[in-house]
């Protein structure tokens, strides 16, 4: 018997969860007085962690104004991974998904959904007027959105936070992403470029301290360009044609010192120019092999050649337009 299918509501929020047991209860409580028009719901994620934020969960559950689902992973797997949960188990026809420290403030998320409804985007981002994190963790963001701006289809300079409002339709394709290291921002590029961003007040953590260490900045770094870039293949290739052409320079200037009677005795430079070459075509034809590799790389990681947003049908008859 195939269960009925749950109605859809306006808003979800969806919030993934690390040690969180200090902080959540008041985040969800904010949510829970907001008024939405059309319904909203809350998804938390409980990713891991060694507190009691499950025990404060269920707590919620029973006793929260608006519907409350909770899903806990059976160990730490990562904030992306939490949030692609998180949508999997969302019914709104928007999610907006923000951290479990209370530093996105809920009313926030209300204009995040306003700005995407108005707009018609199927993304937008929150950008931080002023940000109350620690220096690491700003240098890190900051450096984070340079290096996307090479390794992802954006806009240049445009701000990619986990502060972010997506559409049901685009978060159901992007939740059909299985790999193991997702990188949110790269998935949401790969299927839509209607993007928009708005700036967003960002409020001082009002307990605990923030789990963002350096080794989740590089896994973040390495999923953004090993699963969703073919960038550093190409650097590689591009550098093996640089230390060739060095090798070829070289070769040159000992033919000519050699032709002249001043070339290095025992064929020294011969030697070290042909090793310049031929080290610089290896390095190219590993490039070309990468590149080759990494589309297919990318092939069984399933990055979507296209997306169907809608099909238009004409009525040859009428001459009306059917949209489906």
């Amino acid at each position: 018997m195939i269960a009925p299918q749950r109605p859809m509501i306006a808003l979800t929020f969806v919030i993934p969860m690390y040690n969180a047991a200090g902080t959540i209860e008041a985040v969800v409580r904010e949510i829970a007085q907001l008024d939405v028009v059309g319904g909203h719901e809350i998804v938390l994620v409980n990713d891991g962690g060694a507190d009691n934020t499950m025990e404060v969960c269920r707590r919620l559950v029973a006793s929260s104004r608006v519907p409350v689902t909770v899903v806990e992973h059976a160990r730490n797997f990562g904030e992306h991974n939490a949030v692609l949960t998180g949508w999997r188990h969302a019914r709104g026809t928007h999610i907006v998904n923000l951290d479990d420290d209370g530093q996105n403030p809920p009313r926030e998320a209300l204009r995040l959904w306003q700005h995407a409804v108005a707009t018609g985007k199927d993304v937008v981002y929150g950008h931080y007027d002023t940000k109350h994190h620690s220096p690491f963790r700003n240098f890190g963001s900051w450096l984070t959105n340079r290096m996307t701006d090479w390794a992802l289809d954006k806009p240049s300079g445009f701000y990619l936070s986990s502060f972010r409002c997506v559409s049901a339709f685009i978060a159901n394709q992007v939740t059909t992403y299985a790999g193991p290291y997702p990188y949110l921002d790269g998935l949401l590029l790969q299927v839509t470029q209607r993007i928009d961003s708005i700036v967003v007040s960002h409020e001082a953590r009002r307990v605990g301290a923030s789990g963002y260490t350096l080794r989740r900045l590089v896994r973040l770094w390495l999923s953004a360009w090993l699963n969703f870039s073919l960038l550093p293949l190409r650097i590689a290739t591009l550098a093996g044609f640089a230390t060739a052409s060095v090798g070829l320079v070289a070769f040159v200037i000992v033919l000519w010192l050699w032709s002249a009677g001043r070339g290095p005795a025992y064929g020294f430079g011969w030697v070290m120019s042909a090793l310049v070459i031929f080290s610089g075509l290896q390095l190219v034809m590993l490039g070309l092999i990468g590149e080759y590799l990494g589309r297919m790389f990318l092939t069984i990681n399933q990055r979507p050649q296209a997306v169907v947003r809608e099909v238009l049908r004409g009525d040859a008859v009428t001459g009306d337009t059917h949209k489906s």
